[in-house]
This record gives C-alpha cells, structure tokens and sequence, in this order.
C-alpha cells in the first residue's frame, strides 16, 4: 500500500458546494430562440487500479501498460495518455479559429487518482486547465461517475453513495471547489442503470442527496410510463426519470437519453452533430425548444477514437462556423440551465420509467411491498427468459451478474464486513472518515466494485479482484478493527 486516493474526510466540505442553488452557465452566450437543434458530446476516460506494481502495489493499469509494452494492446499506452490531455491542445486551436467547441469530460476517481500517482503532471496540468481556467470553462462541462467505475445494478446499495462521494472528494482534491461547483450532471459507468425498483430508487436518492441534478441514460434503458419505448423525438429533450421502489415511494431526476449503442464511432466521428443537423424544434407543453442530441463515447478505446476523432472534432466544429444553420454545439447542464431561463421546468418533460419496470408493476398490482416486488420478478423470470431486473447498460449481450460469483460474491461479502465495522453514522464525520483505517478499507471496498474485473472475463482481472478482496479483509480483521473509530472519537 502507497498512499491512499482522498477519497473521504471532506464530505461536509463537498455537500456544502453541491447542494447549494447554482447556475453555472449563466455566460453561455447561446440563446435557444435562435436554436433549431444541438449535439451534446461526451468523453468517457478511465483506467482501472490493479495490484501489479512492484511488491503489488495498487497502480493504474496505465503505469502497468507502460511497465508491460509487448503484451497485447499495452502499446497504446502513450497513445491513451495524449488522449487523456488532448482536449487542451484542441479546444483553444478551434476557438482561437473562431469557432465554439463543447465537449462534456467524465473521468473516473481511478483515473485521477493514477495520473497522480504516476507523476504525469503533463496530463493533470492539461486537465487542470480543462476544470479551472475561465475560458475553457465555457466550453468543457465535467460529469460526475462513481469513482472506481462500478456498476450500478449490482454494486451494493450502500456503496453507491460511497461511490458517488469518493468521486467528488477526489476532483475537490484535483482541481478545487470553484471546479465541483460546475459539476450537475452525472455519468453512470457503463451507461448502468438498475431497473430493480429498490436499487433504482437509492441510486436516484443517492445522485440527488449528493447535489447532482441530471444524469445520462442509454434509450434501451428505459421505457415510458406505459412501457412503450421512446419515440425517437423524446430521445431529443429532456425526460424525467421516475424511481418507485417497493414501498411506493417515488423520486424523480432530469435525464438526458443517449441514443444507440457503444459504438465509438458514434462520437469519433461526430455522428451527434450529422443527426442534429436533421432535427427540427419540437413542443414541451405550450414551449417550443430545440431538440438536443446526446452521446457519449470512451475517449481513448479504439483507433476511432485514437485517429479519427480529432479531425472530426474540427471538422464539425469548423462546419458550424461556416454554415450557420441553426444547430449548435452546447453541453448538458447549458442546454438545461437554458430551458429554466425561457420557463421550462421538469415538470414538463416527459415521464419514463426504467425498462421492464411497467410489467413488474402490473404483476405486482396493490401488492406493493418488498415481499410483493420479489415475488412479482420470480413469477415474471419463470415466464419469460427474457425478463430481467439485473438493469441494463450500453449493450444488451453482456451480463455483469452471470457467471461472475467469484468477484460477487467477494465483493458484497467485504461491502457487509466494512459496514458491520462502520456504521453509516459514521458516514459523514471526519474523525472516522479521515483516518487511516477508514480510507485503506473503503479503497478495498470501492476497487472491488470496478467492472473491469468482470467485463473482461475470468482470468487475469478476476485474479486482481481476489487479491484485492483478500488484502480488503485482511484490514477490516486486524485487531484495530475490533473497536473501529466512531463519531466524536479521533482514537
């Protein structure tokens, strides 16, 4: 162990920015009359921590790329890391052309955590310019993701706020609060979003708890209210997503639908841009408002995205400038601050529900309970192979649950043995939450979480899983958890 990632003991620091009324692209300089479409284009970025580094230490899998250049693909490994900083070499060569870039960044807590750790002050210095210079801070929108990109359906429910938390500890660490201030919207790794009406409904409580205000969702994930799916003109607006859970409580967020599949090509070569150009303004209620295409893309992964992106990055941003035509570039929190302005609230957005959820609902009719919900997903999984309430993420072909109980089973086992030792009281005091115990245990608990130890099948990367879980438990049953710190005790 070399250190650990800040990622607790500035909890109240982090609520106090988040959960505070702001508007943050107030200077946008977009007016929506004028609008006919836009395109919303997000970067996805993130490398994995593994016990590989020397004595096994906890690195990035970047570092380990670096280390290991002959084994399969490790040869990207500086190609990866100019696409980690690109963006601050390409943005200001648009604008100074007169052009008006936007580009949405999520990068994973692992990420930030291993550019640190490597020493690459040419990628965090990039970055850093990206989240705190002025300029660049009208054209770069960040999104908030879980840190060690888990996936939703199947992290354990009280992970996901830790998760959540972990994420802006570490960007308040990397580039300040002013930077967090900015943060409104949220990218779940994957595009994962649960289906199952509890995990669902903590998932939305926990985005919202944590100061977020939207997040993006993939169209298959979802469905409307009568379990219908999205018309292709609903994918263009704002919707609201509605969490019920087995209680029959509800709560509700902003989401933005990203159309399609995981096709990188899709934003590498500026697909979001050429559909928009097609859009026309459509109705919400009595409103008339632009239609908003929106994608998201891993921003390193694969020869589009290495080669092709930049120069058609330039290309369309370029085209804009030359043909003004009514379809803009814009990110989007501007694009949903823009609607508040002219008087649309979420109220008015269109109500979905996350799919397979309407049937589960009817099977349950009046029988809404927690008893009534299980009972309801056994009768509809026996009925129908199809049904399903693991959720569902960018693809419909892969499975984060089956034929994984080696890393499930470890991980929800140390998830319960963190939480019997510190009980969520404890989850915002500082006595607790900045010790060393605290952190070292929650590192375990969070990387164990990371979806790379499932999505790249059984061998090498369910072996760091193990590993990690074994050192995990290792902490959590030396003698100094036997009376772990509690709130009020810094002993």
């Amino acid at each position: 162990m070399t250190g650990c990632p800040p990622i607790s003991g500035r909890e109240a620091d982090v609520a106090a920015v988040m959960l505070k009324p702001r508007q943050v692209w107030s200077n946008s300089g977009i007016e929506l009359e004028q609008v006919r479409s836009g395109f919303a284009c997000a970067l996805h970025m993130h490398q994995p921590t593994v016990p590989a580094g020397v004595n096994n230490n906890l690195i990035s899998h970047l570092q380990h790329m670096l280390d290991h250049p002959n084994e399969g693909d490790n040869h990207n490994a500086e190609p990866f890391a100019h696409c980690y900083r690109r963006l601050a070499e390409l943005l200001p060569e648009l604008i100074n052309e007169g052009c008006s870039p936007r580009i949405m960044l999520d990068y994973s807590g692992n990420l930030l955590w291993g550019i640190e750790q490597m020493g690459r002050h040419d990628i965090g210095d990039a970055l850093h310019y990206l989240a705190c210079d002025p300029l660049m801070q009208r054209h770069v929108e960040w999104l908030g993701t879980f840190w060690s990109h888990a996936v939703a359906p199947s992290t354990p429910i009280p992970d996901l706020k830790l998760q959540i938390s972990a994420w802006q500890q570490q960007f308040v660490a990397c580039f300040g609060s002013a930077a967090l201030e900015r943060v409104k919207g949220f990218s779940p790794p994957e595009m994962a979003l649960p289906n199952h009406p509890d995990t669902l409904f903590e998932f939305v409580k926990a985005l919202k708890e944590a100061g977020y205000q939207w997040l993006l969702v993939q169209e298959h994930s979802v469905e409307c209210m009568d379990g219908s799916q999205l018309r292709r003109s609903q994918c263009f607006v704002p919707n609201r997503l509605l969490a019920r859970n087995s209680q029959g409580e509800e709560i509700s967020i902003t989401a933005l639908i990203k159309t399609q599949g995981s096709d990188t090509k899709l934003v590498g070569q500026m697909q979001p841009y050429y559909e928009a150009l097609g859009c026309e303004r459509q109705r919400l209620d009595d409103v008339e408002v632009p239609s908003l295409v929106s994608q998201i893309a891993d921003g390193e992964n694969g020869g589009v995205m290495m080669n092709e992106f930049p120069e058609a990055f330039r290309q369309a941003n370029r085209h804009i400038r030359d043909n003004p035509n009514g379809t803009v570039a814009i990110n989007g929190s501007e694009y949903i601050e823009a609607l508040e302005r002219i008087g649309v609230n979420p109220d008015q957005f269109p109500t979905i529900q996350a799919v397979q959820q309407h049937r589960l609902w009817n099977q349950i009719g009046l029988n809404a309970s927690t008893e009534g919900v299980e009972e309801a997903i056994s009768r509809l999984s026996a009925d129908d192979s199809s049904f399903s309430m693991e959720g569902a993420s960018w693809t419909n072909n892969l499975s984060w649950v089956e034929g994984y109980t080696n890393v499930l089973g470890p991980m929800n086992q140390l998830s319960a043995q963190f939480h019997a030792l510190f009980d969520p009281s404890v989850a915002a005091d500082p006595t607790t939450t900045s010790t060393k115990e605290y952190q070292e245990s929650l590192l375990h608990v969070l990387l164990l979480e990371t979806s790379c130890f499932r999505y790249w099948g059984q061998g090498a990367w369910t072996d760091y899983a193990q590993e990690i879980h074994r050192r995990g438990k290792e902490l959590l049953s030396q003698p100094d958890f036997t009376n772990p710190p509690q709130p009020g005790n810094s002993n």
